[in-house]
């Protein structure tokens, strides 16, 4: 939201609020919550009016204070901060702390005429409540005049704050919150026609702690995280803060309640245990829970960055590995014949380079496509073993598929491993490939016999990528949904897979 957007809220909130509590005033129609002014003016034996000594009075009251708050937050010292025409709008702010004393002193000697008998004169008397209500005016102003100067405040640290989204998210989903649940209160109080002081002493401490969560949650408790200091230290910073904290709500209870002498208990009875009950509490826990959830969502970003990066350079060793593989395969076949057979070779090599360039760098592939460059390995590594009486190459792997998705190269390093170790020119070997689907489960079994490498071979010493590399393909990518098993004896390497895909 922005800061128009809330100027419009703030506008029919206020309007709404001086709605509910006019509308309140004029329903009492039993006369039972003048806050016993009534119980006064006998004491006093001073003839009473319902309608000139507490209904006008108070009506006044709401609409001053209503009228004021639309001026000074809206007008004047929205001015001032933009610094347009200071002078002026300060000499406005002065007119008007002015016209609403006289108003409200006005008022107090119709709501507070008993209280003119205690002085020598009458002319004290009034000296003291126009002198009492231009205090309370002065106090309210400056209470306007702090809100609106906050208001700008937050709205200029959230517009610092414009790189950082989910922050500025957060805050205003609690603002949200605290603003529902004070309005759901408040609307609680009006439709059970509680007393007017309740409903004005429930905005009061319920703000104020609104105020203080969204004061701990994002500058005070992340200052002390970084300092590393305990919750101790939170809980007497916001002990502080809310003693500071009962003076001017108490001031502003002034205007609502009529036993002066004990506004300050009053206020500090309920103002005091909420905050220390139920804000710090709350702050300290939503903030150590979001801690939390910020140091589980960093380490999880990690994880799957070292996961992309791991899986990103085991892509790259594979496609090099195959290559020179593929290319002495062809080779060996140049050397023995140079017709259809090497030109097969040749066309199978090209296809399964174009399958490695377009398709390798995706995440997923057609299982029909991963299939397809299977079959053109085995068929180009056929190639070399075909002249042989002594190799078997049995397959029997399933053409037809579904709409399967696979990670690519997740098959072939199996297949290639048995051709790498299985294979021998001068002895018997043979290699037997199954694959097949079931239901969303891939059966896949390699079985090759196992020939031991000369000494002077180099790929004796090598222990590859092939293998190692599918093994941490598959932790990574199909964590839970695959089974692996990998036997060997003297003569036979066994390899069995069953993996669950999509």
């Amino acid at each position: 939201m922005k800061l128009k957007d809330f100027r419009k809220v703030e506008f029919w909130l206020a309007t709404l609020l001086f709605i509910i509590f006019s509308y309140n005033l004029v329903s009492d129609t039993n006369q039972r919550n003048d806050g016993g002014i009534h119980e006064q003016f006998i004491a006093a034996k001073i003839n009473y009016s319902y309608f000139f000594n507490f209904f006008v009075p108070k009506f006044l009251y709401i609409l001053v204070v209503y009228l004021s708050f639309l001026a000074l937050n809206f007008i004047l010292i929205p001015a001032i901060i933009e610094k347009k025409r200071e002078a002026l709008n300060y000499s406005l702010i002065i007119s008007l702390a002015v016209i609403v004393s006289l108003v409200l002193g006005i008022c107090k000697t119709y709501s507070h005429t008993y209280e003119l008998l205690a002085y020598k004169t009458i002319q004290q008397g009034y000296n003291s409540l126009f002198f009492d209500t231009f205090s309370k005016t002065t106090l309210l102003v400056i209470l306007i005049s702090v809100y609106t100067c906050v208001k700008y405040f937050i709205a200029y640290l959230l517009k610092k704050l414009d790189g950082n989204t989910a922050v500025q998210r957060q805050m205003k989903m609690d603002l949200a919150f605290g603003i529902g649940f004070w309005f759901v209160g408040l609307f609680l109080w009006i439709i059970s026609r509680s007393n007017f002081q309740l409903t004005i002493l429930w905005t009061m401490v319920v703000l104020s702690a609104v105020g203080i969560v969204i004061y701990s949650l994002y500058y005070l408790l992340p200052e002390l995280y970084r300092q590393q200091k305990k919750f101790s230290s939170y809980f007497w910073n916001i002990f502080v803060i809310s003693l500071i904290l009962t003076l001017p709500l108490s001031i502003l209870a002034l205007f609502f309640f009529n036993r002066t002498s004990e506004v300050i208990f009053i206020v500090a009875l309920f103002h005091l245990p909420t905050q220390l009950l139920v804000s710090i509490p709350l702050s300290w826990f939503l903030y150590r829970k979001r801690v939390l959830q910020n140091s589980e969502l960093t380490s999880l970003r990690t994880e799957l960055g070292k996961s992309d990066a791991n899986l990103n350079f085991l892509k790259s060793q594979i496609n090099p590995h195959f290559l020179f593989n593929a290319l002495n395969t062809l080779y060996g076949t140049a050397l023995q014949e140079k017709a259809e057979r090497t030109g097969e070779g040749i066309q199978r090599l090209g296809d399964m380079m174009r399958f490695m360039l377009h398709e390798n760098t995706q995440d997923k592939i057609s299982l029909i496509r991963e299939v397809e460059y299977l079959n053109n390995y085995i068929a180009l590594q056929t190639l070399r073993t075909s002249q042989s009486a002594d190799i078997k190459i049995e397959t029997l792997i399933e053409e037809q598929f579904e709409n399967y998705q696979i990670t690519p190269m997740l098959l072939i390093p199996f297949v290639e491993n048995a051709f790498k170790h299985g294979i021998s020119l001068q002895k018997p070997s043979y290699i037997k490939i199954s694959l097949q689907v079931r239901g969303n489960v891939l059966f896949f079994d390699v079985s090759n016999s196992i020939n031991l490498k000369n000494d002077n071979d180099p790929e004796k010493l090598k222990s590859g990528v092939g293998l190692d590399n599918v093994r941490k393909r598959l932790l990574l990518l199909y964590k839970d949904r695959h089974e692996l098993i990998i036997r060997e004896n003297a003569q036979e390497f066994f390899v069995h897979l069953t993996l669950h895909i999509d």
